[in-house]
């Protein structure tokens, strides 16, 4: 698994380069090609290239690279070369079960076997917790085991095994022969050759290994990619015989090192292009950035731009349209949808064809829809689609529509199609996404009204700066406020009920304490950094303490319940150590969704909020961002020096902050993201951060540092507008949760 952060276009674009200069180097002839004959000994008589349909200009590559090398018998290594189509991860519908090839659950323990951690983990982490391998780890699972099969059934003894992605080392055919020839007559003398390496990539503090000579060694494992090996016909039967593959495939095979014999030319000689885009996903990603040995800033980048633009999209009533704006949003469009109009600039911006509009699409725009024919006529590159259901009273509807936009490049979709995506998705040009297409209820059409002023404490700085990505508007896009959506049920206090101090005991059965990390996090989060006293609260400490993967120990509390939507505030005192965080917060994973309260121990006179935004269904696997779109309060007092009441009102419509029930800052749809609309788990922590722009630097001689919460308390709403609509977004009949607190 390669978790290198893809090039920038720039450096693409200069690799690219580097490889078509080689075209000018002469061609290169290797002895260790060729069919076999008894009296010369062994040979690779068969090259078998993994190359998905979809790309045809990866396979043109690489019969370009096959051609640049000879056999012994001076034909170009082409001539041995035979496609093979590989397992698309797109094809599957769901996450697939276990079966006679793949196991495609595994666990951290399976991960750290092959990529040790360099220092001991704590012995408190679910080592054994299982991981699903995504689809496309699957799908490349099941394309090697269908090559081994074929090397197992043929009459070839040695067949050098490559995926699409890789380009051959100036010097492929003297070192590749030179490790060849000693294999051949001292390591796989007696035993026989099982797997070669010519194309790894060691794990972070090198493989463990023994050198057979100056050109082969015999690893014990840590070798990540199967990009390029020479497998033999007993190889192949070997591992047939080892199967199921538990995991990556290139994690499975380093746990088979012991029952096979495995070699690794001592120089790589095939390497993986460097101007291509990784098309694969990640499993192993979230776990890894839990216990801190990854970021998230270079792991899951949202890197593609949708380039058909823009898009406008109408139907009738529930056809699925607010299903279709989340498949656009996770397609990379900022997309406008289910609103009677819009802004006042936009609409002025849209009308005068102006590029500098907020969204790149449109979806259930109802002041659009008298504009069908002007929009055909001012944007004559514009993508447009008729949603449709079943009913024939729908059909009606959708055939005035599409009358209207005759000559337009337009197409009829159902949203619950089997095939929506790819009917999406080839209408728009652009890759879809590895999950399932989004099933909504429909919102309808929500009334807008202008957006009210923000509070006077609420201010807005460059540092830290904003993620961009396409779910965030810039900070310096011209008169806009956002959206501001009528709200569908009565404001006030009544909404949430009454919401006192009461502090009663610590329930295990609601809240537990965390023993996990992330990168950014310079501590270890352990239950015992949380004190709780039944009269104070609970004390978070954060201490120096040697933990083999940090220095410094820090405390969490998380709820075990999910809450969308409601009222969430706590009552404590924030630390005022220089570097530490004192957080309070909604979060989740799969997509990242994430409300915050956070103040900063070198700055405890004012509070940072945060608002993470990622779309998708429950599992979508968008997590973007390290930074968010935060926002600095001028609190105009020491929030080190006493408790204080911070609290969250979260609904569909937005976002608001308090501060001893003072409203501080508010943020509606577009306000610069759209609303985190999925369940998330409540939490409270100190932990020092890494980011001496955020908290500071942190001082050491100062810690233990220490937190106060008197009390924490959820009071999510009850059965009105707000839950059902959230029922709808989430796909699942939930009950209200009671008022919960420590």
């Amino acid at each position: 698994m390669n978790l290198a952060r893809t090039p920038l276009t720039v450096l693409r674009l200069a690799f690219r380069l580097g490889y078509g200069l080689r075209r000018i180097l002469p061609k290169q002839t290797s002895k260790a090609f060729g069919p076999r004959r008894n009296s010369e000994g062994q040979t690779i008589e068969k090259i078998y290239v993994i190359n998905l349909d979809r790309e045809p200009d990866r396979w043109s590559r690489i019969k370009k690279e096959l051609r640049r090398i000879r056999d012994r018998d001076g034909k170009d290594l082409l001539s041995l070369t035979e496609r093979h189509t590989a397992v698309d991860g797109r094809s599957f519908l769901l996450d697939l079960p276990k079966d006679a090839d793949v196991d495609p659950f595994y666990t951290l323990a399976d991960q750290l076997f092959v990529e040790p951690q360099p220092q001991t983990l704590p012995t408190r982490f679910e080592l054994e917790a299982p991981i699903r391998m995504s689809r496309a780890e699957v799908a490349v699972a099941k394309s090697h085991i269908e090559v081994w099969r074929r090397i197992a059934q043929g009459t070839q003894a040695h067949a050098l095994i490559l995926e699409d992605d890789i380009w051959f080392h100036p010097s492929f055919a003297r070192h590749l022969d030179q490790a060849w020839k000693d294999v051949a007559t001292t390591g796989g003398k007696n035993e026989g050759i099982d797997v070669l390496y010519v194309s790894y990539m060691e794990a972070t503090n090198g493989a463990p290994k023994s050198f057979m000579s100056s050109h082969v060694f015999v690893p014990v494992r840590g070798l990540w990619h199967l990009s390029g090996y020479i497998l033999s016909q007993q190889g192949a039967d070997k591992l047939l015989r080892l199967l199921p593959c538990r995991g990556p495939v290139d994690l499975w095979i380093n746990h088979q090192f012991s029952a096979l014999n495995v070699f690794a030319t001592r120089r790589v000689v095939v390497r993986q292009r460097r101007d291509t885009s990784s098309t694969n996903s990640y499993s192993i990603l979230p776990t890894l950035s839990t216990i801190g040995a990854i970021d998230s800033e270079g792991a899951a980048l949202f890197n593609a731009r949708p380039t058909q633009l823009p898009v406008f999209a109408f139907g009738p009533a529930n056809s699925g349209q607010s299903s279709l704006a989340m498949a656009l949003s996770m397609l990379g469009y900022r997309c406008c949808s289910d609103l009677e109009g819009l802004p006042f600039h936009e609409l002025k911006r849209l009308r005068e064809g102006n590029v500098d509009r907020v969204f790149g699409a449109y979806v259930n725009v109802g002041c659009l829809e008298s504009m069908v024919e002007d929009l055909r006529c001012s944007y004559p590159e514009a993508k447009f689609i008729v949603t449709t259901s079943s009913s024939d009273s729908a059909s009606q509807v959708v055939q005035g529509i599409l009358a209207r936009l005759e000559g337009a490049d337009v197409i009829v979709l159902d949203p619950g199609n089997v095939n929506a995506w790819r009917i999406l998705c080839e209408h728009l040009r652009c890759v879809p996404p590895l999950c399932t297409f989004p099933s909504l209820d429909d919102l309808g059409q929500r009334q807008i009204v202008e957006a009210r002023k923000q509070p006077v404490l609420a201010h807005r700085r460059a540092i830290p700066q904003w993620d961009r990505s396409p779910w965030v508007v810039e900070q310096d896009h011209r008169a806009w406020s956002g959206i501001q959506v009528a709200p569908q049920a009565p404001e006030g206090e009544e909404d949430w009920g009454d919401v006192n101090d009461a502090s009663g005991g610590l329930d295990p059965l609601r809240w537990s304490a965390r023993s996990d990390t992330f990168a950014g996090n310079l501590a270890l989060f352990r239950p015992q950094n949380v004190e709780y006293d039944g009269v104070e609260g609970a004390t978070i400490h954060v201490r120096r303490e040697d933990l083999g993967v940090r220095q410094y120990s820090a405390g969490a509390l998380s709820s075990h319940a999910d809450y969308l939507f409601g009222r969430f505030e706590s009552t404590f005192q924030a630390s005022n150590v220089p570097g530490v965080i004192t957080g309070f917060f909604l979060h989740r994973n799969s997509p990242h969704q994430e409300i915050d309260i956070e103040i900063a121990g070198n700055m405890p006179n004012r509070l940072l909020v945060n608002v993470f935004y990622n779309p998708g269904n429950q599992g979508a696997k968008f997590d973007y961002g390290y930074r968010g779109s935060p926002s600095y309060i001028e609190l105009g007092f020491d929030a080190s020096k006493g408790l204080h009441r911070y609290a969250i009102e979260w609904t569909p419509c937005e976002i608001r902050w308090l501060v001893d029930d003072l409203l501080v800052h508010r943020r509606v749809l577009w306000d610069p993201t759209p609303i985190p609309h999925l369940p998330m788990k409540l939490h409270f922590n100190a932990w020092p951060s890494r980011a001496s722009q955020l908290a500071g630097r942190l001082n050491a001689r100062r810690l233990p540092a220490m937190a106060q919460v008197q009390s924490i308390r959820a009071r999510p709403h009850g059965p009105s507008v707000f839950e059902q609509e959230a029922r709808g977004l989430v796909g699942s009949d939930e009950p209200a949760i009671s008022e919960v607190s420590i």
